[in-house]
């Protein structure tokens, strides 16, 4: 038995992070002329009139990031997560696992391109998790307004240039002791630099750091209510 201790969960994860594995090579080279700016840390900026090359592109966390997701959420008892980026569910499943072997709650997930929405939805409720899980469709800065406090935790995985916006949106509503964990923070070191630099600053109620998962991941906690 795998770290969740759901089979069924652990099955569709499989399947899905070996489909993603499988579409590394074409990302790569859909990226490539936008090599320059990514070697930069600038990120990938939300282009509305591309929507369809990101309709079956999962671009997802990896499979050590989703059981330290999935862990970290259990030990602080994560009733409420907020994730910004759904695309096709895999962190999703990650954290609705944890909401649920924490006696229940919900993940709010926010997806912008409508083929993921459907799909994420589809995988979710293979997994067999779709009773702890809402996602949102469209934009996140509309979706996840007005959302009731506390949320526990926080998983930022949207587009770059979005990121801090979407931050200070939530974090009314993010419980003293909350986590906010962001991805590719070292990819998209520039995207990403205000963001960063928002939850360095002692003066917004952060402490935050970096760790060596991935593309770096961004680590915080809510010191202030």
């Amino acid at each position: 038995m795998g770290v969740l201790g759901h089979p069924k969960a652990e099955a569709v994860l499989d399947r899905l992070h070996a489909e993603a594995d499988r579409q590394f090579p074409a990302l790569l080279l859909h990226y490539l002329p936008k090599l320059p700016g990514l070697l930069l840390g600038g990120g990938i900026a939300w282009d509305r009139a591309n929507t369809d090359f990101y309709q079956d592109k999962y671009i997802p966390i990896d499979r050590d990031q989703g059981e330290w997701l999935y862990l970290l959420a259990r030990s602080i008892g994560a009733r409420t997560i907020v994730e910004f980026g759904t695309s096709f569910g895999i962190s999703t499943i990650y954290l609705a696992a944890a909401v649920q072997d924490n006696g229940g709650g919900r993940v709010i997930g926010t997806e912008i391109v409508p083929e993921k929405v459907l799909q994420a939805r589809k995988h979710i409720a293979q997994a067999g998790l779709d009773c702890s899980v809402e996602i949102r469709e469209g934009d996140a800065l509309l979706t996840l307004q007005h959302l009731n406090p506390p949320i526990d935790m926080v998983l930022m995985d949207g587009w770059v240039h979005l990121a801090l916006d979407v931050l200070k949106l939530l974090d009314p509503a993010i419980r003293k002791g909350g986590i906010v964990v962001a991805d590719n923070v070292g990819t998209f070191k520039a995207g990403l630099r205000s963001y960063v630099e928002f939850l360095r600053d002692p003066a917004n109620g952060y402490r935050s750091t970096t760790l060596n998962l991935k593309g770096g991941t961004e680590f915080s906690v809510k010191i202030r209510p």
